[in-house]
Order: structure tokens, then C-alpha cells, then sequence
């Protein structure tokens, strides 16, 4: 795939796919952020994805993105595409990397900075734009062809993930307020992809005295229901600045 424009034919294809983008005024025409929005559904670790409308990515499936503005931080885009997306406006949202292969986009020079967020399901009100034909939530274990290197992107953001959530609370940030230890550890189960010994993984939690017990129970399940647990929020805040070795 060629970035150059080698004859007045190549040249008339790279403009009329500028048009097809629908490039705003106010935005950089070669740098843009790609938004890895993960949320925890029923044991599962899911990346909201769009299939996009117009250019190159019609009708493909790919990370939601958009063009940074000229007077925008990377973050405060990001920030912008994670909340209209999805209604959230509290979420941990951290940078991964920037990747700017040269071919990575086969018409022209376009950097992305792809950052990670981190979304309760449950807050989700996911809305899809004019570039869009749809938005859905997919196991990020099972994902369809994603288009440019955004399959790339996603496996960055997975590698990542395996060392923050054993050194940093990141994955609390998945969890509702109130949560089971079940589900503290279907999150770490998700992302470190292995299969963790119930008691064991119990005893290496309590020991950081990060939970408080609700003294409640789950409510309206099918299965007999388990005790509530909160964080603690100044250990919560500790951990976070100095972190913890999470081994299994």
C-alpha cells in the first residue's frame, strides 16, 4: 500500500476520499485518537465497537475514533468521544501508545494516540453518530476483522492491561459501587486470561484490606446470593499512588 501520490489519478482518489471523510474545519487532518472503551457484561470483557459509514472503514468494524479539534488536548478528545459515545462522564481513562506506521492508512499520513476507558456497564447509554451504522459491545476475546491495525491496537491495549491490573487498582474501575468478590475476580480472570483458584484469590484480596463487607446480600438473583463488598477508598487511593504486586 503506497502513501505517496505518484499521478494526477492517484491524487484525484486521495481527494475524493477527503471528502468522504467529512473532515470538520476545526479539526487536524492527520491525527486522531482511537478510544479501546472496555466494560465487564456477565463474566465477560467487552471493547464497544463501530461500523462506520463512509471512506475506507465502511461497513468494517473498528475502534471509535475521531479527529483531535486544533485547540484540543489528546485527552480532553478522548475525554469528548467516550462521553458522547456513552453518556459515562466518570471513567478511568489513561493513554496507551501512539501509532504512526507509515502504511498503517493506505491514502495518507494519519497518526492515531489510542487510550483506554474504563466504563461500568450499567452506566452505559451507548449512542451511535452520523458516521455510524452501528455500535455493539463484543467479547474481546471474540472480536470480527477490525479494519486498519486496529486489531494491533486492541492486542497493545490487552498486553497493557495484564501488568496494570496486577500493579494498579485499574480494574477496580469495571466494578459497581457495590460488587461481589465474584466479580473482582471475573475481571481478573478477563484480562489476565487464565482461570484463578477461588479461595486463593479470596485470601490475597482480603490481605490488602481493600473491601468493606455492605453487610448486604445480592438481591433478585437465581443463584443463592452473595455478600455485597465496597472499597475502602483510602486504601483505594494508596494503592493507586503506590501500587501492589498481584501475583497467582
Amino acid at each position: 500500500m503506497s502513501t505517496g501520490l505518484k499521478d494526477g489519478a492517484e491524487l484525484n482518489t486521495s481527494f475524493e476520499h477527503l471528502q468522504e471523510e467529512f473532515l470538520p474545519a476545526d479539526c487536524m487532518n492527520n491525527v486522531t485518537v482511537d478510544n479501546l472503551i472496555l466494560a465487564m457484561q456477565e463474566g465477560k470483557l467487552k471493547v464497544l465497537l463501530a461500523k462506520y459509514k463512509h471512506g475506507l472503514a465502511a461497513n468494517q468494524w473498528g475502534l471509535i475514533g475521531h479527529w483531535v479539534r486544533n485547540d484540543e488536548d489528546l485527552e480532553a478528545a478522548a475525554n469528548r468521544v467516550v462521553t458522547h459515545t456513552t453518556g459515562v462522564k466518570n471513567f478511568h481513562l489513561e493513554q496507551l501508545a501512539a501509532f504512526g506506521n507509515v502504511n498503517r492508512y493506505p491514502l495518507r499520513r494519519i497518526i492515531t494516540v489510542a487510550f483506554f476507558a474504563l466504563v461500568r456497564f450499567e452506566e452505559a447509554n451507548v449512542v451511535h453518530s452520523n458516521s455510524t451504522l452501528e455500535v455493539d459491545w463484543f467479547d474481546i476475546k471474540k472480536l470480527p476483522s477490525l479494519v486498519f491495525d486496529h486489531g494491533s491496537i486492541v492486542d497493545s491495549c490487552l498486553q497493557h492491561l495484564k501488568y496494570k491490573v496486577r500493579h494498579e487498582p485499574v480494574g477496580f474501575s469495571l466494578l459497581p459501587e457495590k460488587f461481589t468478590l465474584l466479580q473482582l475476580q471475573e475481571i481478573y480472570e478477563a484480562i489476565l486470561d487464565i482461570k484463578l483458584d477461588k479461595p486463593n484469590f479470596r485470601r490475597k484480596i482480603q490481605k490488602m484490606n481493600l473491601l468493606i463487607n455492605c453487610k448486604e446480600k445480592q438481591k433478585d438473583v437465581a443463584h443463592r446470593a452473595a455478600t455485597l463488598y465496597r472499597f475502602d477508598i483510602n486504601v483505594y487511593e494508596k494503592l493507586k499512588e503506590f501500587g501492589f504486586n498481584f501475583e497467582y
